[in-house]
């Protein structure tokens, strides 16, 4: 295998970014590979039955895609208040545009899923439901404030992540909070309500199934004249090859003109899907870009040229992506892992190549950035692979990686000085596991990091230090103990950097420190992972 591996021509088509990024949130949320890319082919068909205009067309096609964008917003809290991993998806996304009081049953099956002694399953009522109703706003609020911030880094028409304030709104007006009705609810995002709605219920009971439940979902969460339509063509809407994959159709099926991403802006999508990936858990705020500075950085010194260190960074950016698969309480285990769960940690560098290899151009990416964990001696995973298979960038990335991690805290361990990081590495290159001359460069990067810039968004040096805390999943006590001040003065703090962030939730302040460089790891403590029974 060459080390050299440059892009032909530094562009490509939007649309295959967005629909990658959509295969992770299929992962994320823990339904079939494609249900995203299903759910926009079935919002352009219906678009056309409708007779919408082109941009009511692109819009819908790209909120569609994207609809679950803010997943991982939310992971640690769903993974707190549900008692077993995807309960959300399996019970309260089917009755998500149901009545009130079928999302209540919902909600509360998911939080005591079925099948468990009465006792057992009263105990986890008493204890999810309240903490279910106290979180509620902020998970709502979070996913909207992610989906917005991470869509506006991906090159589509600023229209589009507005459109995102409006995911939870309902037609009757029974949305939350005070929500929008009616028309007051852009078209295109009615389109998504009822395409990934349909998408869904196909999935659990066929064409006939989905016709009959958005049809009687009509007047209630989604708007009669887009239900209807689509109750009355459901079978050419929903018609899908079973056997062949829906991604070449999703691309072709994108409204004219095709969007295309340049230059730095293919840099800023790719950032955006390494974010989306990373705020699954506090351990993880930043270490997708922090690992693809040190890469390029690292291989710069290995004498990789230019276009080698631009693939060689934009693997980096999105080598986690896989890790959206792995349910959060493995990530935030404190303990030894079990065997199944070890197999499901290894298995996400797959999932990395698995979004990344539909398209041809983020393909080019996978044979670095899927290939993070694989170590010159064949012990590392998923493939095992050896030394001769490993290139220059993927050896670096792998030494970046492994750094980089060491340096950052776990739920298992604390977090390595950069000394005894480089000890490490030193004693795995002794082994045979990681290429010499790769970590030497890393740990010249490392050594050698570009001194902080001023701060963004007019952030005060405390007020930095708090959003930061605030990634780290610190409550407002916490961050007021840590900094030695008072709770009101931490408060106030939060208060005035999220006005002056234009944010309102604590994940759009850690993907905000993510985008702006605030997310370094050092000496500031974060939220420790509770005891598990």
């Amino acid at each position: 295998m060459s080390d050299r591996s440059p892009q032909d021509n530094d562009e490509v088509r939007t649309a295959e970014v967005v629909a990658s990024l959509s295969l992770a949130t299929d992962l994320g949320i823990g339904v079939p590979l494609e249900h995203g890319l299903h759910s926009a082919l079935i919002a352009t068909r219906l678009g056309s039955i409708l007779g919408v205009d082109p941009e009511t067309q692109a819009q819908a096609y790209y909120t569609s895609l994207l609809f679950y964008v803010g997943c991982t917003a939310t992971a640690k809290t769903a993974s707190e208040v549900f008692a077993v991993d995807n309960a959300l998806t399996t019970y309260g996304v089917p009755v998500r545009f149901g009545s009130p009081a079928q999302m209540l049953a919902g909600m509360s099956r998911a939080v005591a899923p079925p099948g468990r002694p009465l006792a057992v399953r009263a105990l986890q009522l008493a204890r999810g439901m309240p903490a279910l109703a106290r979180e509620f706003g902020d998970v709502v609020a979070a996913d909207c404030d992610v989906a917005q911030m991470l869509t506006t880094r991906l090159g589509l028409p600023l229209v589009v992540p507005a459109l995102f304030a409006h995911a939870s709104d309902r037609w009757d007006g029974r949305g939350w909070p005070a929500r929008p009705k009616g028309e007051a609810i852009p078209l295109p995002m009615r389109i998504a309500h009822v395409a990934r709605d349909a998408a869904f219920q196909r999935m659990l009971g066929g064409d006939e199934f989905a016709a009959r439940v958005v049809r009687g979902r009509a007047g209630g969460a989604f708007d009669p004249d887009v239900a209807e339509p689509f109750a009355q063509h459901a079978a050419e809407i929903l018609a899908f090859d079973p056997h062949g994959s829906a991604w070449s159709e999703t691309l072709a099926a994108e409204p004219a003109p095709h969007l295309m991403l340049r230059d730095e802006a293919i840099d800023r999508a790719l950032g955006a899907m390494g974010d989306f990936a990373d705020l699954v858990s506090p351990y993880f705020v930043g270490h997708s870009a922090d690992v693809a500075g040190l890469a390029a950085d690292a291989g710069r010194r290995c004498g990789l040229d230019a276009a080698q260190t631009i693939a060689l960074r934009r693997g980096a950016l999105v080598h986690d992506v896989g890790r959206v698969a792995v349910p959060v309480r493995i990530w935030e285990d404190r303990g030894p892992l079990s065997p199944d769960d070890w197999e499901r940690v290894r298995l996400h560098a797959y999932y990395t190549e698995r979004v990344l290899s539909r398209s041809p151009f983020l393909a080019e990416l996978a044979p670095v950035a899927a290939f993070h964990h694989e170590r010159l001696d064949g012990s590392g995973y998923h493939r095992g692979t050896t030394a001769g298979a490993l290139t220059t960038p993927a050896r670096v990335l792998a030494a970046a990686d492994a750094y980089h991690t060491m340096t950052e805290p776990r739920p298992h361990r604390d977090t390595l000085s950069p000394a005894r990081a480089a000890r490490q590495l030193g004693e795995e290159v002794r082994t045979g596991r990681l290429d010499a001359d790769a970590v030497v460069a890393v740990l010249a990067a490392a050594g050698q990091r570009v001194p902080r810039v001023p701060r963004p968004a007019g952030l005060t040096d405390r007020e930095s230090e708090v959003v930061v805390l605030l990634a780290r999943g610190l409550q407002t006590k916490q961050v007021a103990r840590a900094l030695g001040i008072s709770v009101k003065t931490a408060d106030s703090h939060i208060q005035n950097a999220y006005r002056k962030m234009g944010v309102s939730t604590r994940a759009g302040a850690a993907l905000f420190a993510m985008q702006h460089g605030l997310a370094i790891w050092g000496e500031l403590p974060i939220e420790r992972a509770v005891d598990r029974s």
